[in-house]
């Protein structure tokens, strides 16, 4: 395992901030920041933050958003309660990796932290096949019957990009495509302004390191 991770602790309420830093002392490679508790380190910032919370009603997602926000940092979530349909908004409030307080050992808040700190993450094993049919549901009766796909990028926009990596001009994809080279054209500037993207290399490239392509 790599060296100590250095974590900021948030919590709704003092008793459960006290319960995470008791179990966090027993964890050598953590050290907390910004913390009332005595030895908090101050000398560095931290990699990742986590925070406390009994039920992901509106108000604890809301304030989710507003810690991953001001930190910037990957989150780590204590729970006493979460289902499935509270998990879609968690998990796009910026929380990596999720566990119920019932099971938030030292060894296992330790065992996320650093899994977070490494940008990975990680789901209760339950939570994580509920999370995976609800996307499937989603993408049954939201997405697929508009065209679109889970990246949100549309079977044609798909196809082209792929072409794009392959090395094709817009003259090669448009007569493989039985498409007119204009609409090639407006297909490629349609997804690199939704996305933010500056051209077609740009495009290619962010599709790739998503696994898009």
């Amino acid at each position: 395992m790599s060296g100590p991770v250095l974590v900021r602790v948030h919590a709704l309420d003092p008793i459960s901030e006290s319960g995470i830093l008791a179990q966090l002392r027993e964890c050598p490679d953590i050290r907390v920041a910004d913390s009332g508790d005595h030895g908090a380190d101050q000398s560095a910032s931290p990699s990742v933050a986590l925070a406390v919370i009994d039920l992901a009603d509106d108000d604890a997602t809301s304030w989710l958003r507003g810690l991953h926000r001001r930190d910037g940092l990957p989150l780590v979530l204590v729970v006493g309660q979460l289902d499935s349909r509270a998990l879609i908004t968690v998990v796009e409030s910026g929380v990596r990796a999720v566990t119920r307080r019932c099971e938030a050992t030292p060894a296992r808040l330790s065992q996320l932290l650093h899994a977070a700190a490494a940008n990975g993450g990680e789901l209760p094993p339950d939570l994580l096949g509920q999370l995976l049919d609800r996307v499937g549901q989603l993408n049954r009766s939201q997405l697929s019957p508009r065209g679109l796909g889970l990246n949100g990028l549309t079977h044609r926009e798909n196809t082209v990009l792929r072409l794009v990596a392959d090395g094709l001009s817009t003259r090669e994809i448009a007569s493989q495509l039985a498409y007119s080279e204009r609409t090639i054209k407006a297909v490629i500037q349609e997804l690199t302004t939704r996305l933010y993207l500056r051209n077609r290399a740009h495009a290619v490239a962010h599709a790739v390191r998503n696994g898009w392509i």
